[in-house]
């Protein structure tokens, strides 16, 4: 009678106990279904929106008012690489729609569904001419024969706004041309920079498409700055995200009053001081001031010629100007162990290192951080102008030299003998010592830097005559709001190559830019070496204009690092076997020991 009513307690345990558990696993997948947590243990947080992102997003109402509406071509028949990318787009989209709410909506469309005619009608739709999603073209090997995947790795956003319904087209993975696809084993590269910059990508897209106002950045003209084919490239950088328009001043009272931002690049003509007291009270009123100064002319033909060559110094009046808000250029050089190469003749091998091809070192400022070195060739030192008074106003460095780097004296002869200075003629491959301590962080010169706050008027205590009777002036002494300042020594860092064509239809120029889209400056002379080299000039520009206009929402995303370390092939094949025997082995063994443990729990229980 006992070892029954023992029977029926312990079944009665057990049918609790199971009941409790089975319970738990509803609770847990009714919770689950409702509430998307998970924790991020890497050490880069790569799988966690970013702070930027989600203040974005939660404040949904005020970012946008419509509703967005996401739809993303990566879907069907896709290796193994893309695949697992494909996944991660829908976590992130996923998070976004998680934080906005309704707000966001999205799909996965695969574009090869359809008949061949709507499959053909859908790509050139997508294509647009080449405006739209460029196709990526991938080779691989199916049972022996070389087959071609054609892939459109983007996504198109639609949203309904105050101004309509608008459409945005974001390039996920990077298109490739006809005739040169990518090989299958090229893909885990390409993968991996395309997760870097997912998260910015798909927030960029929402910021563009989003934005009931486009702020008006103007590029000065009228005083020998750099022309539209010169800044080509730089102008479409941030043409998605800004209106960008040339300026010309020209004593004309409102000619900056519609602006939010001023482009000064490489003026090499004196201004009047008329525009520059136009251009000072642009600053007053809050405009932000962007000013890439050459301090010398160089002639680089005769630098080839003569193997040497003078430089002249430029007076544009603009330094004096910006003494007073708290920056001063130098008539100088700088020279930097860090840098680029000059050939000699014709051949390779034939090098020399150039170290007034300055690649500058980026600070901590988020401008500037995570990025490739930032190419300047020949620029000139920043130093601290006039301090603040009455005023308050803030300078902090962005780019800086290296600590192996010195300067040159005012207005200095360009020489190729310079190398000879600061090498070892009996060891070439000895460190150059540019400075007496290479090491020493004081050695560190700026090369660019911003100026912050509000500023007293260079022209407080002196008006332009032509301006004292003016009754439409509304002159201000001091700031009325914060406003930024930018300088660097160097215009060349925006600079691209181009060439001039006469327009058939009359006298106008048009521009034909000769680099790749995806750099700002490129350098003829180490690519005639077959020196590879990668410029963070495009980036820290548009990181620049979106830090100076005050749109912080993605610069944070764009300086991002995320390390994805590559698998040590060496160890892989030193070590292939145990780790083969413990993928094999050890799950048989573990399914070993469990039976052994559930064989000797029954025997004991029922012996």
């Amino acid at each position: 009678m006992a070892g029954s009513k023992n029977r029926i307690v312990k079944q009665a345990y057990y049918w609790i106990l199971l009941g409790i558990v089975f319970v738990g696993v509803v609770l847990v997948n009714l919770i689950s279904a409702y509430v998307n947590k998970k924790f991020d243990l890497t050490d880069d947080q790569r799988h966690s929106l970013s702070e930027s992102t989600v203040d974005f997003l939660e404040k949904a109402d005020s970012s946008f008012r419509g509703p967005v509406y996401i739809e993303v071509y990566l879907e069907g028949k896709l290796p193994a690489e893309l695949k697992r990318f494909r996944n991660m787009v829908e976590d992130r989209l996923e998070e976004f729609k998680d934080i906005a709410g309704d707000r966001i909506e999205y799909k996965f469309t695969n574009p090869k569904e359809g008949s061949e005619a709507d499959v053909k009608e859908r790509e050139q739709l997508l294509f647009n001419e080449g405006r739209g999603i460029l196709p990526m073209f991938v080779e691989y090997k199916d049972e022996g024969q070389e087959s071609q995947l054609i892939l459109w790795p983007g996504a198109v956003i639609r949203y309904s706004g105050n101004a309509g319904t608008r459409e945005l087209v974001v390039q996920l993975l990077p298109g490739t041309k006809t005739g040169r696809p990518y090989q299958l084993a090229q893909l885990p590269q390409v993968v991996q920079g395309a997760m870097r910059n997912l998260e910015y990508n798909l927030m960029n897209g929402l910021r563009r498409i989003t934005r009931e106002k486009m702020p008006k950045i103007g590029f000065l003209q009228g005083h020998g700055e750099l022309n539209f084919g010169a800044t080509f490239r730089a102008r479409s950088v941030i043409g998605a995200d800004y209106s960008v328009q040339n300026v010309t001043i020209d004593g004309k009272i409102d000619a900056l009053d519609q602006l939010d931002g001023l482009v000064i690049a490489r003026p090499t003509r004196r201004m009047s001081d008329e525009d520059l007291y136009l251009i000072d009270q642009f600053v007053m009123r809050g405009g932000r001031l962007m000013c890439f100064m050459d301090a010398l002319e160089i002639r680089e033909d005769s630098l080839r010629a003569n193997k040497q060559t003078h430089t002249v110094p430029i007076e544009s009046g603009l330094d004096r100007m910006l003494f007073d808000y708290g920056i001063s250029v130098k008539v100088n050089y700088v020279l930097d162990e860090k840098c680029g190469q000059k050939p000699l003749s014709l051949e390779r091998k034939s090098r020399i290192p150039w170290f007034y091809h300055v690649m500058a070192t980026p600070t901590d400022h988020p401008v500037s951080k995570n990025l490739e070195p930032v190419s300047l060739k020949y620029v000139s030192q920043l130093d601290y102008g006039k301090k603040p008074q009455n005023r308050e106003f803030a300078v902090t460095p962005i780019l800086t030299s290296s600590t192996n780097s010195t300067v040159t004296g005012s207005r200095p002869l360009v020489t190729y003998a310079i190398p000879l200075n600061f090498l070892n003629p009996d060891n070439l491959r000895e460190r150059p010592r540019l400075a007496a301590n290479p090491d020493d962080p004081n050695n560190k010169k700026m090369l660019a830097a911003v100026s912050e706050g509000k500023f007293a008027s260079a022209f407080k205590t002196r008006l332009p005559p032509e301006f004292k009777n003016q009754k439409d002036l509304k002159h201000k002494d001091y700031s009325t709001k914060a406003s930024k300042i930018f300088v660097v020594g160097n215009s060349r860092m925006i600079t691209n190559t181009y060439d001039s064509l006469m327009n058939p239809a009359g006298t106008d120029m048009m521009y034909r830019p000769k680099q790749g889209p995806n750099e700002l400056e490129y350098d003829r002379e180490m690519a005639s070496m077959g020196i590879q080299h990668l410029f963070g000039n495009q980036d820290f520009f548009m990181n620049l204009t979106d830090f100076m206009m005050g749109d912080n929402s993605v610069l944070a995303l764009r300086s991002r690092q995320i390390e994805i370390h590559a698998i040590d092939k060496v160890k892989v094949t030193e070590n292939a076997g145990f780790y083969k025997t413990i993928n094999i082995g050890l799950p048989i063994l573990l399914i070993l020991a469990l039976a052994i443990v559930m064989f000797l729990i029954r025997r004991s229980k029922y012996a």
